[in-house]
């Protein structure tokens, strides 16, 4: 935050402090007339779906390590992620559509490996009847409803105990045929 903005906010905040579902929820939301108890709830409840859309932007279209190097160039590959993801969502709710289903029922993960395999089966020439085969192949794979879910945040799997490759792979060969590898780290 830049320092004229840290200055244009404010010295104070009111919330409101509610329980429910044995969580303690707090939100700027004062006015328990305008937004009541249940719709905090309720949006509390969906914002997993934020956690879910990160997820898949993060993990599934590998936005995990940037390539980049550069900042500018950073903000592109950025804006190219989230352009790639709004386009699977399209796909998906074209395919919701046509099912007669709400997009979020459908599959992300699926929807983006059927469209990889379609690409690759019959590259250019797209009409509305291979379109519409694959909304239906899309609208197969629905997710099951998971009211309340909660994962735990942690890794399945630990990180190997070798330090990252930081430099070519042939200087790194070269400084081990020199000194011999590193000593294990801890």
């Amino acid at each position: 935050m830049s320092q004229e903005a840290f200055d244009q906010a404010p010295e104070t905040l009111t919330v409101r402090e509610l329980y429910t579902g044995g969580k303690l929820l707090v939100t700027t939301l004062t006015c328990p007339k305008d937004t009541s108890k249940a719709a905090l709830k309720a949006l509390y409840r969906d914002r997993w779906h934020v956690e879910l859309d990160l997820r898949n932007i993060k993990t599934t279209l590998g936005m995990e390590t940037l390539s980049c190097r550069t900042p500018a160039m950073a903000k592109k590959e950025i804006w190219v992620y989230l352009l790639a993801y709004n386009l699977i969502r399209l796909l998906m709710a074209q395919a919701a559509q046509l099912a007669d289903l709400l997009p979020r029922q459908l599959s992300f993960k699926h929807t983006l490996q059927l469209w990889f395999s379609w690409r690759q089966s019959d590259p250019g020439n797209y009409d509305d009847e291979k379109l519409g085969r694959l909304f239906i192949l899309i609208a197969q794979q629905q997710v099951g409803k998971r009211p309340g879910r909660i994962e735990p945040r942690a890794l399945k799997r630990r990180p190997k105990p070798f330090p990252l490759l930081v430099k070519p792979r042939h200087a790194a060969r070269e400084e081990v045929r020199k000194n011999g590898h590193p000593k294990k780290l801890k």
